[in-house]
């Protein structure tokens, strides 16, 4: 069977009210026109509504895939920057909808970095950009952001993320430990939640796949401080150090 129909009947399926997870006939027709066998080996298995599992990150099933991105409501000219880019194939869409020199990524493990620049340069896609960093950071260089992806599950979207929205900005993320839940925090402070999903945590450095240990970083200093600082009221906060 030709690919192309074994990707109509993806998003077919993912249409159908047996699993209603695609109503976006935008997100649809991205979907429809990415060859999602460039990011994962199995070209057959590719189409399955399953996760794929490569250098140690995961391949988002298709149906987590639109849950992310009609969370995250992106529109043709919008940039976009996409924290945890994975192999590629959710940056790939998106750079259907918002156009490929909109769409900017990241992501902590370089192994992965390269995989997803070969893949999408495979697939079409050459004109996004994708940095090794640490993701909680963003891509300040790029900034205001439109829409930001975060594809990696923490407690609070990290402040210089935030800081990076530009004015009537969204950020989706998945949102808690577990149970976890998608969520979007609007520029102005509103937010909405979503549905039920499971992702891994939001990497620091030294965790990544290959790495020998985890390294301690000035983020990580500079957060610490200032939840120790805004601990403190009153008289005290001038001059006691409370261990």
């Amino acid at each position: 069977m030709e690919l192309s129909v074994l990707r109509e009947d993806m998003v077919d399926g993912l249409i159908h009210e047996s699993k209603g997870v695609l109503e976006d006939e935008a997100v649809a027709a991205a979907m429809s026109d990415v060859p999602r066998h460039a990011f994962v080996d199995d070209d057959r298995a590719a189409y399955a509504d399953r996760e794929h599992e490569v250098l140690g990150t995961r391949v988002l099933a298709p149906s987590t895939v639109c849950q992310l991105l009609e969370s995250l409501n992106p529109r043709h000219g919008d940039s976009v920057l996409v924290v945890g880019v994975g192999v590629g194939y959710t940056a790939a869409v998106l750079a259907e909808l918002v156009g490929e020199t909109n769409v900017h990524a990241v992501d902590i493990a370089r192994p992965v970095v390269y995989e997803a620049r070969n893949n999408l340069e495979q697939a079409g896609y050459g004109g996004v950009l994708v940095d090794c960093r640490d993701g909680a950071r963003g891509l300040p260089a790029y900034a205001p952001f439109d829409r930001i992806l975060v594809e990696a599950a923490t407690v609070a979207p990290p402040r210089p993320l935030l800081e990076q929205l530009g004015d009537g900005g969204r950020l989706v993320y998945p949102h808690g430990s577990q149970p976890q839940h998608l969520e979007a925090v609007d520029a102005d402070g509103t937010t909405e939640q979503f549905g039920v999903v499971s992702f891994e945590p939001l990497l620091v450095d030294g965790e990544q796949t290959g790495a020998v240990e985890r390294n301690r970083m000035a983020r990580e200093d500079v957060e610490h401080a200032t939840r120790r600082a805004a601990s403190r009221t009153g008289w005290e906060r001038e001059w006691i150090e409370w261990d």
